[in-house]
């Protein structure tokens, strides 16, 4: 079976800080992985270098069997790779249905881009607000925004990073279920999340990083269960 996405030896450092590698990870078709790991563990700068924000020093990222080192974000994003952020950064002078028109100009072979952005919106419970400005988003319907954004290129590859920030449990349920249908129409995710009840829940297997190292894979119990990483990231939460 054709790996959705197959890391091999990626490293990349800022200077002397070493902050990524080596490291190994697979992502199969349809999967749903969780990553977890403390401030300053080299998740985001894992998803930059799988996103083509940033190059690695080092190693190859394929995607769908095909190596894609040498491809720019954009270009990425168009072979299907799609990645949510942290802090919802909509159009704010646009309504909820403009926002998503603009990442549907850049798609090609879409024939009725109004009727694909109303879809878009429906799939996460948005198709009420759609003609409402963006600025007037609640801070979990932002969240749902955001993930109709990164829909809009149709990816194989979903990166949801912290889309349950600062939400309520009732919240994170919402944002949970929307995941999980997009992960039953075929899309893989990689969720990074602090939420640990929400990640454990969502994912079939859970890889911990530290210091730019990958230091655990396993199921969800197996990584709670983990002393390794309950040293290193559940001991590092109870003290905070």
């Amino acid at each position: 079976m054709t790996t959705a996405l197959s890391l091999r030896n990626i490293e990349k450092s800022f200077g002397v800080f070493k902050a990524l590698g080596p490291v190994d990870l697979d992502l199969n078709p349809n999967e749903r992985l969780g990553i977890i790991g403390p401030n300053g563990a080299g998740k985001t700068t894992l998803i930059n270098c799988i996103t083509g924000v940033l190059k690695p020093d080092n190693g190859t990222v394929h995607f769908m069997g095909k190596d894609i080192s040498h491809l720019l974000p954009h270009e990425r994003a168009r072979l299907g790779i799609a990645r949510s952020f942290q802090i919802p950064r909509p159009f704010i002078g646009m309504s909820v249905l403009e926002n998503l028109l603009v990442p549907l100009d850049y798609k090609h072979n879409v024939h009725n881009k109004e009727q694909r952005a109303l879809e878009l919106l429906q799939s996460v419970g948005l198709h009420n607000r759609a003609q409402d400005p963006s600025g007037s988003l609640s801070q979990l319907e932002l969240r749902k925004l955001e993930l109709a954004r990164a829909l809009a290129s149709d990816p194989k590859v979903l990166i949801a990073d912290e889309a349950m920030a600062g939400l309520s449990d009732t919240e994170i349920d919402e944002v949970l279920d929307i995941l999980m249908r997009l992960n039953e129409s075929g899309v893989a995710i990689i969720m990074i999340e602090h939420i640990m009840h929400a990640v454990m829940r969502f994912s079939q297997r859970v890889v911990c990083f530290d210091t730019g190292q990958l230091i655990a894979a396993g199921t969800a119990n197996e990584i709670a269960n983990n002393e390794i990483v309950q040293k290193v990231y559940f001991g590092e939460q109870t003290h905070h």
